[in-house]
């Protein structure tokens, strides 16, 4: 009798520590380094864009992050999107942009189609990747989303949530997640820091289809989103009339 419960126990541990270490392995995230040209010309250049832009004046390009967006490339591979990011400046690609700055756009992380997570730039430098909360965000691109068409996979689906949740592990700081589609909904907000009222873009990516599918799998985190900072700022308002 005595033994078989000791049997009955050993196999209830051995059960769980296997439940565990499954659950460890799924947990874990590979991230491949990728890094797009960074010289100290693109850093400089970063800096003027924020004194310029956010009227601060700062010592390097770091930031303390609060907001996680999500983009898709708008290009069809991987390679011809990272060509993009690793030019330093537009070089006349982006008309609507280098009225605000030469500055190339760039992105801390881009995820291939096959759900390849790649690391492009240092995590808290920052990126020019969404007008008004640069200085605040990390953002992650996902190849695709040509013509504005919705094709991003399951794959990319899967890598964004897995990178969502080591990053609101890794900075506590971050509190929102959003998709590029909805960064407007941050204008008058605390969080939004352009200065210039004549720079604005209309963005659709990465789709309400793959916002959705992210946030479902994330809502563990309990992250917010532009409906509770339209309500924070209501509140804010109100407070100070």
């Amino acid at each position: 009798m005595i033994v078989n419960k000791i049997k009955y126990f050993i196999g209830e541990i051995l059960a769980l520590i296997i439940v565990l270490f499954l659950s460890s392995c799924s947990s874990k995230i590979k991230i491949v380094d990728s890094p797009i040209s960074f010289s100290q010309k693109r850093i400089e250049l970063t800096k003027q864009y924020i004194v310029q832009h956010y009227g601060i004046t700062p010592k390097d390009i770091s930031i303390i992050p609060k907001i996680i967006v999500l983009h898709w490339t708008a290009i069809g591979t991987y390679d011809s999107s990272f060509a993009v990011f690793n030019k330093e400046t537009l070089e006349g690609s982006r008309p609507d942009l280098v009225s605000a700055s030469d500055l190339n756009v760039s992105i801390q992380f881009l995820v291939d189609r096959d759900g390849t997570i790649h690391r492009l730039m240092p995590e808290t430098w920052m990126a020019r990747h969404c007008i008004g909360l640069n200085y605040e965000s990390i953002g992650i691109e996902n190849v695709g989303g040509v013509n504005d068409v919705d094709n991003l996979t399951d794959a990319q689906i899967k890598a964004n949530v897995q990178l969502v949740k080591y990053l609101v592990k890794k900075y506590p700081t971050i509190k929102y997640l959003i998709g590029h589609l909805e960064y407007r909904d941050f204008e008058g907000t605390k969080y939004w820091m352009e200065k210039d009222s004549t720079y604005r873009t209309v963005k659709y990516d990465p789709g309400e289809r793959f916002m959705t599918a992210v946030r479902k799998d994330v809502a563990d985190l309990n992250l917010k989103g532009p409906s509770d900072i339209t309500k924070e700022h209501t509140i804010e308002v109100n407070t100070v009339q």
